[in-house]
């Protein structure tokens, strides 16, 4: 008898100009929280593993300079480390600026008769609505986040 293998723990990797305050653009988002890794940072720093340039001070804070995770709130998570093991967007900072469309992007459901609601309480966030859209398939509203990353809201 064959075993079936177990799901794959995953996370989604977004490209940032600012990696932090894109986490809590999307921590507001989606009410989700931003890691707190600053026990596992400060070991590091401690260790002569982490050079200080490598840190930064985030909601007072030690975090990594380059990269920031939000979680779901109700997932577990590694409390040594501050490592969301469910559901994650883990932000990473990269040079350039965003280019193109997006070949992945984020739908968030708003709910029966909520969507405006939402993208009011998305672009006060600091999202633009780039696009409404209605057709045979539904309606939704097309948005960017403060980096030009597009998202659905439905």
């Amino acid at each position: 008898m064959t075993q079936t293998p177990a799901p794959l723990h995953w996370k989604l990797v977004v490209d940032a100009r600012d990696p932090h305050a894109q986490a809590d653009f999307w921590a507001a988002a989606l009410h989700y929280v931003a890691e707190d890794n600053s026990a596992l940072v400060e070991r590091l720093l401690e260790l002569g593993a982490l050079p200080g340039a490598a840190t930064l001070e985030y909601h007072g804070r030690a975090a990594f300079r380059d990269l920031i995770a939000v979680r779901h709130p109700d997932d577990p998570y590694d409390e040594e480390r501050g490592t969301g093991l469910g559901r994650r967007l883990l932000f990473q900072r990269v040079p350039e600026a965003k280019s193109g469309k997006n070949r992945l992007h984020i739908d968030l459901h708003a709910g029966d008769g909520k969507r405006a609601d939402e993208v009011a309480r998305l672009e006060a966030l600091g999202a633009t609505v780039v696009r409404h859209v209605s057709g045979p398939s539904g309606a939704w509203t097309v948005m960017a986040d403060p980096e030009g990353n597009e998202f659905c809201v439905l």
